[in-house]
């Protein structure tokens, strides 16, 4: 993960909206003809787009109100248990339109490019009926087909239990296996299914359930796993070799070890711990050391982590994580390609995959790290095409 195959003085050609050539300066000019259009990075610092692999993009509102609720001393957990939290955006977006969801979407679909993310996943969970998860995984397609930034669908019907099934949690669990995985299936919405998987949402039997129900669908699987408590769910993910597990705040030796036999990869989401105000930042440096393929992602949400900043994650790794600052862009670009299955079309700067590049405003990686607090992407491209642009 610190080995970046940094090119000193570098150039690209791209044609058709893939990298034909990556070498030198010198070695790109003599390819250059008079058809070419050339962008000159001013000897700027050019990395692969940011590949966000876990956030939650399209929601209704906001929850501004718990943030300050937070700051004068109330938890995550009490705002919770008095229907805030999840509940509160699921009333939100219930009550959106599909138009409202498409343009709040827009609106944040430039907050991730300015930031230099390119491609970033998507779930639903904040609609928790059939119309309403569907609602926001057509708005996500919407999103996709026509905006510059890309997006990998994932279903998240087991987000929370909806206050309409607080004494009836059975039900719920057996409509999302009975009806919402195969009303997303039959639309081919989504590419992934995740679970909340924690003691006070959904528990390890309901999400292997639920998983497993997903799994003989087709779906991928992703598990939030140990976010809030050391619940199982990392061995979970495990068991059922899930393509990630997302969180892991409280995983422990065990956890990791399980998910280094099994192949799962680690999403971290330290922008959710810093939110929240809490210390329990996830053991990214045994992780590492066990030879897992390390993710960060930002965890964009109206609740836990408002930010769609990659920088300001890359920024918590080294500060939180103790990551250095290579290891963080593998972890958010390569990394993150293969934990949704597109490592071999994007994430990395090679002939053959997509162009999705930015041009970052400084002399040396290491300062996407260094200097926080600042939008550091000059020019991001998407497929070859300017898709944001600070000159």
């Amino acid at each position: 993960m610190r080995e970046l195959s940094i090119i000193a003085d570098g150039a690209m050609l791209v044609r058709a909206s893939r990298i034909e050539k990556v070498g030198t300066r010198s070695e790109i000019e003599d390819l250059i003809t008079s058809d070419c259009e050339v962008v000159d990075a001013a000897r700027r610092i050019v990395l692969p787009g940011f590949v966000d692999a876990h956030a939650h993009p399209v929601f209704a509102g906001t929850r501004s109100d718990e943030f300050e609720e937070r700051a004068a001393g109330a938890t995550y957990q009490e705002i919770a248990a008095r229907g805030g939290g999840i509940k509160s955006t699921v009333r939100a977006t219930r009550e959106a339109t599909a138009d409202d969801l498409f343009n709040s979407g827009k609106r944040y679909a430039n907050w991730f490019l300015r930031c230099g993310t390119t491609t970033v996943e998507a779930k639903s969970g904040y609609g928790l009926t059939l119309d309403d998860e569907l609602k926001i995984l057509r708005a996500i397609k919407q999103l996709d087909q026509e905006l510059a930034l890309r997006y990998v669908p994932t279903f998240l019907g087991a987000h929370d239990i909806p206050t309409e099934f607080s004494e009836r949690r059975d039900e719920y669990v057996a409509l999302v296996i009975e009806e919402m995985l195969p009303g997303v299936a039959r639309e081919e919405l989504a590419e992934y299914c995740d679970v909340f998987c924690e003691k006070r949402v959904f528990t390890i039997e309901e999400s292997r359930r639920i998983l497993t129900a997903a799994r003989q669908l087709g779906f991928g699987l992703r598990i939030h796993a140990d976010q809030l408590s050391l619940s199982g769910g990392a061995q979970l993910a495990a068991e059922l070799q899930a393509t990630t597990a997302d969180h892991l705040e409280q995983t422990d030796a065990a956890g990791i070890e399980a998910l280094q036999s099994a192949g799962v990869q680690p999403v971290l989401l330290p922008a959710s711990v810093y939110a929240l105000g809490s210390r329990g930042y996830p053991a990214a440096r045994e992780m590492i050391a066990a030879g897992l393929a390390v993710v960060l992602a930002t965890d964009f949400n109206p609740g836990s982590s408002p930010t769609p900043s990659m920088l300001q994650v890359l920024s918590l790794a080294a500060t939180h994580l103790k990551m250095t600052a290579a290891e963080s862009i593998t972890a958010a670009t390569i990394n993150g390609a293969y934990s949704l299955n597109r490592g071999a079309k994007l994430g990395s700067l090679e002939a053959g995959k997509s162009a999705d590049f930015v041009i970052h405003d400084c002399d040396d990686f290491r300062e996407l790290s260094y200097f926080f607090g600042i939008e550091h992407a000059r020019e991001v491209y998407v497929g070859g095409r300017l898709a944001f642009s600070r000159a």
